[in-house]
C-alpha cells in the first residue's frame, strides 16, 4: 500500500482522539453528524432514528468477535446489499481487510482500561487513486433499540456497522449508499481493477466453450486474491427482490466464495456420468434464502457423495446462507458477474508481474477545438478527436494489456440530482512508431480495440496488442460534459504512458536559427513484394528504413519472406520540404545489412493520398535503374501542422 494517506475533510484520528481521552469525553463528529442531514439527502419525513453508542446497544461491545469472518453480516433496511456482498468479499483476505480497518487492534475495545476508549474510529478508503482516511464517531443509527442498516449477527460485534458509517460520510449520507454496485465498493476497499460481465449477452450459458473460458479466467482470479460478486439484474417493469422458483433473489449481490475444478475418483464418476465436476460456492448476504437446485443443500446429488469424499473434494459449507451450484447452472441463472482483480504489481511474487501506469484527467469543455477536451464518442466524428489522448508502447512481439477507466464517484452529486454515472468508454488505435503529438485526423491509423460504452463507474478492457506505438482515448458517450476519470494501464514490460498534450512542434528560440516545420507527412508502408532471394531457400528476412531529413524509422523484421506485409506507420514535421523522404529495403543479416531497393517520395501536399505500388530502385535519385520488388504505402502531407 502507498505510505502517502489522505485525510478526508483533513481529520486527525490521532490528535482527535488524544483530546477526547484528555478532556474525558467521547467524540462527536461534526463533519458527520448524528443528525437526519447523515441519514437522507432528501429529507422527508421518516420514523424517528435515535442514534445510540455500542456501549447503549449491549453490554461488551467489540469491534471483531472470534475474529471477522464474512459471515458476520446482515443487510439491514438499506437497499445496498452490495455493500454487504462487498464486505462479505473483503472478510475472505486478511491482507485486503486490514488495509481497510488500519491497526484494528489498537482501535478495539479494551475492558481492562475503559478510560482509553473515545469512541473514534478510523477506516480507508481507495478514493480515486489514493488511500484516503476516514474518522467516525460510534453513534449508530437504531429504532427500538435495534441498528437500522448493516450489522452483525452477533449482537456486540460492530465493524461492519463502523465501516458502513464511514463509507456513508465518503458518499455524503446513509441514503446515497442505496443502490450501488459491489464491484465500486471493492474497488474503494482494495484499489482492484473492476470488471463486469453481462453472462446473458455473452451467452455465456449456452455456448460452452465460452463458459470454460470464463471458468478458468475466474478461477485464476479468485487464486490470485481476487473478488468476485454476482447478481440477476430485475427487467424492466418487474421487481427487485423477488425470489425466482430457484431460490435465487433478483436484484440481490451474492460474494462467491469459493470456486473448484474437481476431478472425481471412480465411485463419483459412475453416479456423476462425469470426470470433472466445475462448481461455485455463493453467500447470500441475507444469510437465509438459498438455491434449491442440483446440489442444493438437500438435494438428491449431495446423497450420492460421502462426509470424507465432500472433504477431501473440498465441498465444503462453512455456514447458513452459503450453498454450491455447478458452474453451468451458475452462468444460467444469474445475469451479471463483478471481477475485482487485485493486478499483481510486486517484483517478489511467484505470479505474473504487471507494470502499472496510472494517470490522472479529465473532460472538459472549451468552444475552441484545439483546447476542448471532451468530444464524446467515436461516433461524433467532427469532435471525437477533441478529447483526451495518451500514448504508449508495446515493446513486445506481442503483449496482453488490461486498460481500466475510472470516472469520479457522483454519489456525493446525489443531492443534486446528479448522482448516476455518465456512459463512458475508450477507443485504442495503432499509430505511427514515432508520433508525439496529437491526433488531428483519422488516416492511416489502424483502430485496434474499442471498449464497451456504459453508465458504470469502470470500464474495463482486456487485449492483445502487437508491438508498436498506441494512443488511447478515453471518452464521455456524449459530447460536452465535463468530469474527472482515472487510466490505468498494465503491461508486461513499461510502456511509457503519457498524455498527448501538444498539437505540434513548439516554436522556440531555436526555431528562427535551425528552422521550424513547414509541412506535416505521415507514411504509411504496407507491404514490399517480389524482392531478391537471398538465401538458399529462396526467401529473405527484410525490414523497412524510412529517413527523412535527419530521422531513421526501422520497421519490425519479417523472417524467411520476400512478401512482407509490414503495416509501418511514420509521421515526420518537415524543415525542408525539397529534401525527399526516402523508402529502403533492406535484408537482416547477422553479419551486415544487404540493401534490397528504395522508393524516393517528394510527398507534396498535392501528391494522391490513395495507396499506391511503386517500383524499388537502386540508390540514388527518381531515375536510378529498376531493381526486383515493390512496396505498397499511403502517403499524406499538408502544410497545416494540426491537419493529421
Amino acid at each position: 500500500m502507498s505510505s502517502s494517506v489522505q485525510l478526508f475533510r483533513d481529520q486527525k484520528y490521532h490528535e482527535l482522539k488524544g483530546q477526547c481521552i484528555q478532556q474525558r469525553r467521547l467524540f462527536e463528529d461534526p463533519e458527520f453528524p448524528a443528525s437526519d442531514e447523515s441519514l437522507f439527502y432528501q429529507l422527508a419525513s421518516r420514523r424517528k432514528v435515535e442514534w445510540k453508542r455500542p456501549k447503549d446497544l449491549c453490554e461488551d461491545p467489540h469491534l471483531f468477535v472470534n475474529g471477522i469472518s464474512s459471515h458476520d453480516l446482515h443487510q439491514g433496511t438499506l437497499g445496498n446489499c452490495w455493500f454487504v456482498a462487498a464486505c462479505s468479499c473483503l472478510a475472505l483476505r486478511k491482507n485486503l481487510w486490514q488495509q481497510v480497518i488500519p491497526d484494528f487492534n489498537e482501535q478495539e475495545w479494551d475492558p481492562k482500561n475503559p478510560e482509553k476508549y473515545a469512541g473514534i474510529f478510523r477506516f480507508r478508503f481507495w478514493c480515486f487513486g489514493e488511500w484516503t482516511e476516514v474518522v467516525v464517531d460510534d453513534l449508530l443509527p437504531t429504532m427500538d433499540g435495534k441498528l437500522i442498516y448493516c450489522h452483525s449477527n452477533v449482537k456486540n460485534e460492530f465493524w461492519s456497522a463502523l465501516l458502513e458509517k464511514a463509507y456513508a460520510k465518503l458518499a455524503g449520507s446513509y441514503e446515497a449508499l442505496d443502490g450501488g454496485s459491489a464491484a465500486d465498493a471493492i474497488v474503494d476497499f482494495t484499489g482492484a481493477v473492476a470488471e463486469s460481465i453481462d453472462l446473458v449477452q455473452g451467452k455465456y450459458g449456452e455456448i460452452i466453450s465460452e463458459q470454460m473460458k470464463l471458468f478458468e479466467d475466474l478461477l485464476k482470479v479468485h487464486k490470485r486474491g481476487g473478488l468476485i460478486s454476482c447478481y440477476i439484474a430485475a427487467s424492466s417493469g418487474s421487481a427487485s427482490e423477488v425470489e425466482t422458483e430457484m431460490g435465487l433473489v433478483i436484484g440481490h449481490a451474492y460474494s462467491v466464495t469459493a470456486i473448484r475444478k474437481l476431478r472425481l475418483g471412480e465411485r463419483l464418476i459412475f453416479s456423476f456420468k462425469a470426470e470433472k465436476l466445475f462448481m461455485i460456492r455463493l453467500r447470500n448476504p441475507w444469510g437465509k434464502r438459498e438455491w434449491n437446485g442440483a446440489w442444493s443443500d438437500s438435494s438428491e446429488e449431495w446423497k450420492k457423495v460421502s462426509n470424507s469424499e465432500r472433504k477431501s473434494l473440498g465441498l465444503t459449507l462453512e455456514n447458513d446462507g452459503e450453498f454450491w451450484m455447478t458452474f453451468e447452472d451458475w452462468c444460467k441463472n444469474f445475469t451479471d458477474v463483478d471481477i475485482c482483480r487485485i493486478v499483481n504489481t510486486s517484483y517478489f511474487s511467484i505470479h505474473k508481474t504487471w507494470e502499472k501506469k496510472m494517470m490522472h484527467g479529465a473532460w472538459t469543455k472549451n468552444s475552441e477545438p484545439l483546447l476542448n477536451r471532451s468530444g464524446g464518442c467515436f461516433d461524433n466524428k467532427e469532435t471525437f478527436l477533441q478529447n483526451p489522448q495518451y500514448i504508449f508502447d508495446v515493446k513486445k512481439t506481442e503483449d496482453k494489456v488490461l486498460v481500466s477507466l475510472q470516472q469520479e464517484d457522483r454519489r456525493k452529486y446525489k443531492k443534486e440530482g446528479k448522482g448516476d454515472s455518465i456512459p463512458i468508454g475508450f477507443e485504442i488505435f495503432k499509430v505511427e512508431d514515432n508520433r508525439s503529438y496529437r491526433l488531428h485526423k483519422l488516416t492511416v491509423q489502424e483502430r485496434v480495440a474499442t471498449s464497451p460504452y456504459i453508465n458504470m463507474r469502470t470500464v474495463f478492457l482486456k487485449r492483445i496488442l502487437k508491438q508498436g506505438r498506441y494512443v488511447l482515448i478515453p471518452t464521455t458517450y456524449h459530447p460536452g460534459i465535463a468530469t474527472k476519470f482515472i487510466l490505468r494501464l498494465f503491461t508486461d514490460v513499461p510502456s511509457k504512458l503519457r498524455e498527448l498534450k501538444a498539437d505540434k512542434p513548439k516554436m522556440t528560440c531555436w526555431s528562427l536559427l535551425w528552422g521550424y516545420p513547414r509541412r506535416v507527412t505521415q507514411i504509411k508502408i504496407h507491404s514490399a513484394e517480389g524482392l531478391q532471394k537471398q538465401d538458399g531457400a529462396g526467401g529473405a528476412d527484410p525490414y523497412v528504413l524510412i529517413k527523412c531529413e535527419n530521422q531513421n524509422v526501422h520497421s519490425p523484421v519479417q523472417h524467411n519472406t520476400t512478401s512482407a506485409i509490414f503495416d509501418t506507420q511514420v509521421i515526420f514535421y518537415r524543415k525542408n520540404i525539397d529534401s525527399p523522404i526516402i523508402v529502403q529495403v533492406w535484408n537482416s543479416n547477422i553479419l551486415c545489412d544487404q540493401f534490397l531497393g528504395q522508393a524516393v517520395l517528394a510527398a507534396s501536399p498535392s501528391d494522391p493520398r490513395e495507396e499506391q505500388t511503386l517500383q524499388l530502385r537502386g540508390r540514388g535519385r527518381r531515375a536510378a535503374a529498376e531493381v526486383p520488388g515493390h512496396i505498397t504505402i499511403k502517403v499524406f502531407s499538408s502544410d497545416d501542422l494540426v491537419e493529421l
